[in-house]
């Protein structure tokens, strides 16, 4: 196991202000906030679910102090100010007791400021839907199909959705293709080439699932072939290889991230000697930091958790031997923990909930509980536990109201987070991934059925299961619960149902 490395870190808030006749005021309370769009809605006395749009001239201040979007969450008091036009100019927000931590893998259940599903794992990256008012029940045969697709191409990207565009990605012909459709119809809107095609005999296809990040999307290949696009045209902005941008050999399956976009930084994992993990300038590709491991090992094929601890932002990955925590300011590593390592293939992203990260992988090996203490000047890990109850190999977990619930193997589980200790367990649709969404697991077998479960810890409850359409490659893509529908990705095909 690698030694706990502590570094001085600070967080610096910046924003730009900016100035207009003000023609309305509305105060009340933050319902949701989006922090990818500057979209924010506000519940007042006179009128709930009134929507904003902010953008980086917006002056936001939080407690007497500068703010930015992102320091806004579900409960705070705001007062918003805007323009004849209906441009806001002004937030003054007032924490409140209770109100939802801005803090990745907080409370699962609904306690989560940010809004849709722009990326890989969903809002948080933490497998959770902000989705409310779904069907607590399928009927027999599953939920209504809305529409299905065809002609995605080979591969197992899941999907990314913004507004009334769904992003996903798959071969055709000899290239990796960006494909971009509308989420109410599923027409295409456009299609770009964004990198060489990704064959390889368990299943050829990109594997990453594009990242939405306002006007621009963000893509990462089989190859390692990475681009930005413009979201409304599909054209290319800039784009490169982090292979060998960073000296770093392909993994046996292929590069699986998707990219994490935090703030103007494109954040991923390329693996290279003194490259474990970078950060770029989503804006031109351009090299901010880099961060070296001990061992420069391999990246994995899990994607970046962005967390908040001891008063640092901290980036959470799991490479080839083992779980890394990098500093988001300098890059510099905080911590490594190899427990949870096998040395095959770590494929499912850590979660995060209050000051512990949990990783597991398949292979025989399970799961590992880190508890993180400190401040800012310093944060220490501790192993807690190690556990074989939980060997996710690739189908991800989620933590509500305390318990995880992932698949160990072809087994659901629901364990205690702080001890370990299992819950029920249940064979349910056998192995598979899974997402969360108001109040209920949806189950996602790699060889097809389709499962909805109540997400308690008192015992296995299933309320609904149906056959969807199928390939004849395994089911692998993650389930997407966004916009009052289930998206479904199975090879060439995507399918879309009603859960509302």
């Amino acid at each position: 196991m690698w030694r706990n490395i502590a570094i001085l870190a600070s967080v610096a808030l910046a924003i730009l202000c900016g100035t207009a006749t003000f023609a309305a005021t509305v105060s009340g309370v933050v319902a949701a906030v989006d922090a990818d769009t500057g979209a924010f809605t506000v519940d007042a006395a006179a009128k709930k679910g009134q929507e904003f749009a902010a953008d980086d001239k917006t002056a936001v201040t939080l407690d007497g102090k500068k703010a930015t979007l992102a320091d806004l969450a579900e409960g705070q008091r705001v007062t918003v100010t805007t323009t004849a036009a209906g441009k806001v100019t002004k937030v003054v927000a007032k924490s409140v007791a209770g109100a939802a931590p801005r803090t990745a893998g907080a409370k699962a259940s609904g306690a989560t400021a940010n809004t849709g599903w722009h990326q890989y794992g969903g809002p948080n990256r933490d497998n959770v839907s902000t989705e409310t008012g779904l069907l607590k029940a399928w009927p027999s045969g599953g939920p209504d199909l809305k529409w299905t697709v065809s002609g995605m191409g080979e591969g197992y990207s899941s999907v990314a959705l913004s507004g009334d565009k769904l992003l996903t990605m798959g071969n055709r012909g000899n290239a990796e293709t960006t494909i971009c459709l509308n989420a109410e119809t599923g027409k295409e809107l456009w299609a770009t080439p964004t990198g060489n095609a990704y064959r390889e005999n368990m299943g050829n296809g990109p594997r990453g699932t594009p990242t939405i990040d306002g006007d621009k999307v963000y893509v990462l290949g089989g190859n390692g072939d990475l681009a930005c696009l413009e979201l409304a045209s599909g054209k290319k902005v800039w784009g490169g290889n982090i292979l060998k941008e960073f000296n770093a050999g392909n993994i046996t399956w292929g590069i699986s991230e998707s990219v994490l976009i935090d703030g103007p930084n494109l954040v991923c994992t390329p693996g290279g000697r003194g490259a474990a993990m970078v950060s770029l300038d989503k804006s031109n590709g351009k090299l901010k930091w880099k961060t070296t491991v001990p061992g420069d090992p391999q990246t994995g094929y899990s994607s970046i958790l962005p967390i908040e601890f001891g008063g640092t932002r901290i980036y959470v990955n799991f490479v080839h031997t083992g779980v890394i925590a990098v500093d988001a300011k300098s890059g510099n590593l905080l911590w490594g923990n190899a427990s949870p390592a096998n040395g095959t293939a770590n494929c499912s992203s850590p979660v995060f909930a209050g000051d512990s990260v949990f990783a597991a992988s398949g292979y025989g090996t399970g799961g590992t509980l880190i508890k993180m203490s400190g401040s800012r000047g310093k944060i220490n890990a501790e192993e807690v536990y190690s556990t074989k109850d939980m060997k996710n190999h690739h189908g991800g977990m989620v933590v509500v109201d305390g318990f995880l619930y992932g698949f160990d193997e072809a087994v659901l589980k629901c364990i205690e987070l702080k001890t370990g200790n299992v819950q029920w367990q249940d064979r349910s649709v056998g192995k598979g991934s899974l997402v969360y969404a108001d109040g209920q697991l949806i189950l996602r077998s790699e060889q097809g059925p389709v499962a909805l479960v109540k997400a308690t810890s008192s015992g296995y409850e299933e309320t609904g299961r149906f056959e969807p359409s199928r390939s004849d490659k395994p089911a692998w893509p993650h389930p997407v619960v966004a916009n009052g529908c289930l998206f479904l990705r199975d090879m060439d095909q995507l399918m879309c149902y009603k859960v509302k």
